[in-house]
């Protein structure tokens, strides 16, 4: 069990630091200092890079949370805080998946085309749901300790 929490913990800090420090680190410098043919360049790159990473957290928590839960005795033997985590989980997986498959995939055609309205609103919903999902990551990692 030592070991899967580990790696479950891993998990989380790579996928929650990752988008705490793109959304409240990187972006504000981003946007201050490059035009959107740039910054829509970059952030095409960015992510290239970053969304593998993920990828690999989310199967990494699921996976480990599903084996943490059948240790414990199955869904219906956890407490509420474990509920609440793999609710949130599955939610912020759902939420990446359609950010990946969905406005990255518009963003990357648009970098492609250089087309850079297109590309700036695909920008702006990555935005929001990586704001979304940043909420979420940073409620379950609190609520596991006040709950």
């Amino acid at each position: 069990m030592q070991t899967l929490t580990l790696f479950h913990v891993l998990a989380t800090i790579l996928w929650v630091g990752g988008m705490f420090f793109a959304h409240q680190c990187l972006r504000p410098v981003v946007l201050a200092q490059l035009e959107p043919p740039q910054r829509l360049r970059l952030w095409n790159g960015v992510f290239g890079r970053f969304f593998p990473w993920v990828w690999g957290a989310v199967a990494t928590l699921i996976g480990t949370g599903q084996v943490m839960v059948v240790q414990m005795g199955g869904i219906g033997a956890v407490p509420l805080d474990i509920h609440l985590m793999v609710a949130i989980g599955y939610l912020m997986a759902g939420i990446f998946a359609f950010i990946y498959f969905r406005p990255y995939a518009q963003l990357r055609r648009a970098v492609a085309a250089e087309n850079w309205p297109e590309g700036g609103q695909a920008l702006n919903t990555i935005r929001q749901l990586v704001g979304t999902n940043l909420v979420l990551g940073l409620i379950n990692v609190i609520q596991v300790f006040l709950l």
